[in-house]
């Protein structure tokens, strides 16, 4: 069989490896860490201009329309840089749900966000529930429209949005999915830290006037889930980025580092934790790619998608950690570029949660539909 990617999807992993490594150098990164820039607006205006940022927009709302596998593989090499860009924010939680669900007023967006004019993101976590399908946020319509009310945290990029899609629960105990406008009535954003240095806020909502929707009444959970499923994907590829471009550092490190006349690469205890490593990052680009092609062709993937989940998560910390172990005290040295790979591994395994809690969740899913018979 022939797992390789199509030769568009390819193009596109390349053009980007091409602009994201010319561009997030190790020492531009530094520029912008000192200068505590949002992101890099001049890697994403070369996005932009290389017609990147449309990939998964429709070509009849200024986009090149070539799906979610090809904006996952974008997603990948923005892993494989640390790129400080919010293109999983505005090309996944952005434009993905308004391409396949959204009216004419939001698909309206969807051209400015393929020129790099625009973000939109979503507000998917809450402190007061753990599983994003079960929102507790409150949508009420009060006669002259609905207001939501309730908090979400951890929303990528939402202060440098324009909007944001927020899942809620209608009156008649539904899930609705609703945008607010980041500056607009009832909305309080207080940024966050996180672990990758990103912007993150803490959405806080009082009432605040809904100023367009993303589904029709009574499929609100299913539109939900598909975008909940496309994120963790996409996310799984980042890791998969961040992972495998760490171990291919660590490496090369191994090789030059020399200790006892020897490089560190010939000791049978690097071999082995570099080789354990290995075996977690093939885990996490196995799992991903698999979730992935099948979102990608509409098939079902609940369960490839909480397999490739649980395999960022364990994998990723597993991964992370022993590449900045081999590295010794060079890794946590904020000159050498490996510590951001340490700190995207660990902020997207806090965002997954811990791995026994995704197995647990597994294994309940395998235990209620039973052992598949042959």
């Amino acid at each position: 069989m022939d797992f390789s990617f199509g030769e568009e999807d390819q193009t596109v992993a390349d053009l980007a490896r091409t602009i994201l490594e010319d561009h997030a150098t190790n020492e531009r990164l530094r520029e912008l860490e000192r200068a505590e820039a949002s992101h890099d607006e001049r890697l994403w205006r070369a996005l932009a201009d290389a017609d990147l940022l449309g990939i998964a927009v429709p070509e009849a709302d200024g986009g090149s329309g070539q799906g979610f596998l090809a904006l996952c593989r974008l997603l990948q090499e923005v892993g494989r840089t640390v790129a400080p860009i919010p293109a999983f924010a505005a090309l996944c939680l952005g434009a993905l749900p308004i391409a396949e669900f959204g009216d004419d007023r939001t698909r309206a967006w969807l051209a400015d966000i393929a020129r790099g004019e625009r973000i939109v993101t979503a507000a998917l976590q809450e402190f007061a529930s753990s599983d994003p399908l079960a929102p507790t946020t409150l949508a009420a319509d009060d006669g002259s429209g609905i207001r939501l009310t309730g908090v979400k945290t951890n929303v990528s990029y939402a202060k440098q949005a324009t909007h944001v899609l927020v899942p809620a629960i209608t009156d008649p105990g539904e899930i609705g999915l609703f945008y607010v406008g980041s500056d607009g009535e009832g909305v309080s954003l207080t940024p966050q830290r996180s672990a990758d240095s990103q912007p993150h806020a803490q959405l806080s909502l009082d009432r605040a006037p809904v100023v367009a929707g993303l589904d029709a009444p009574g499929r609100g959970t299913d539109t939900l889930r598909w975008i909940v499923e496309r994120a963790i994907s996409a996310r799984c590829m980042m890791q998969l980025g961040v992972t495998e471009r760490a171990l291919e550092m660590t490496a090369a490190y191994s090789r030059e580092r020399i200790q006892f006349e020897r490089p560190i690469g010939s000791f049978q205890a690097v071999h082995q934790r570099a080789a354990d490593a290995y075996i977690q990052v093939e885990g996490i680009r196995l799992t991903t790619w698999e979730a992935t092609w099948r979102l990608s062709e509409g098939l079902p993937a609940a369960e490839h998608v909480m397999v490739a989940k649980y395999m960022a998560s364990e994998g990723g910390q597993f991964a992370a950690f022993a590449c900045q172990h081999l590295h010794g005290g060079i890794g946590i040295d904020l000159d050498y570029p490996l510590h951001r790979y340490f700190k995207w591994a660990i902020q997207i395994e806090h965002e997954f949660g811990s791995a026994r809690h995704q197995l647990d969740r597994l294994g309940r899913r395998i235990a209620a539909a039973g052992i598949p018979v042959s």
